[in-house]
C-alpha cells in the first residue's frame, strides 16, 4: 500500500481548486510530495487579479468573471493543512463550486484559497500563469524548497515571511 493510500486512509479526502502557482505540478510536489489526480476546472463568480510586489495571484468573488483552474482530487487531510499553512493569513480557504471541464454540466463542491482582504488596494489587472511560468516559476520553485524546509524545523517562519525574505534577499522585484 502506497504512502497516500495509506495517508488517505486516515482521514477525509478533499478536493482543492487550485489558480495561481499550484498550477505548475512541480510546485505542488515540492509541497506535497506527490502531484495529485486533477481536473481542469472553471470558477465562475470570482475573478483572478495580480498583486502588487508579488508574483502570485488573489481571487475574489466578482460577479460575471470567471477563473479558469484545476481541482487537485483526493487531498489527505495533512496535505490540506500543509496548503492551509503555505497559504497562510492572506487566504482564507473556504467551499465553492466549481464546474470541471471535462463534464461541463459536472459541479464539484471543492476547497479555494481566497484572498482575505477584499479591499486590497494592491489588487489589479488579471494573473496570467504562462507568463509567471515565464518570469517567476523558477525561483518561487526555490523559495517554496526553503518554505518546505523550514516546515521541519521547530519554529517555523509564516510562508508570506518566507516569501519576503527570500525575495528581498535575492533582490527580486515582482
Amino acid at each position: 500500500m502506497g504512502t497516500a493510500t495509506a495517508s488517505a486512509m486516515s482521514g477525509n479526502l478533499h478536493s482543492v481548486f487550485v489558480y495561481g502557482s499550484l498550477l505548475a505540478d512541480d510546485v505542488v510536489r515540492i509541497l506535497l510530495k506527490r502531484v495529485p489526480q486533477s481536473s481542469s476546472a472553471i470558477l465562475n463568480n470570482y475573478h483572478r487579479f495580480s498583486i502588487k510586489g508579488r508574483v502570485y495571484p488573489a481571487i475574489l468573488p466578482l460577479e460575471n468573471h470567471k477563473v479558469t483552474g484545476r481541482v487537485l482530487l483526493g487531498i489527505t487531510d495533512p496535505e490540506l493543512d500543509i496548503l492551509d499553512i503555505f497559504e497562510d493569513v492572506e487566504y482564507e480557504r473556504t467551499s465553492v463550486d466549481v464546474c470541471l471541464m471535462d463534464t461541463p454540466d459536472n459541479y464539484l463542491q471543492a476547497q479555494a484559497y481566497v484572498w482575505t482582504n477584499k479591499n486590497d488596494p494592491n489588487l489589479y489587472g488579471d494573473w496570467n500563469f504562462e507568463e509567471w511560468r515565464g518570469l517567476h516559476m523558477e525561483d518561487f520553485m526555490k523559495m517554496t524548497v526553503g518554505f518546505v524546509e523550514e516546515l521541519e524545523l521547530p519554529e517555523s517562519k509564516p510562508r508570506v515571511a518566507t516569501y519576503e525574505s527570500y525575495y528581498n534577499q535575492n533582490d527580486i522585484n515582482p
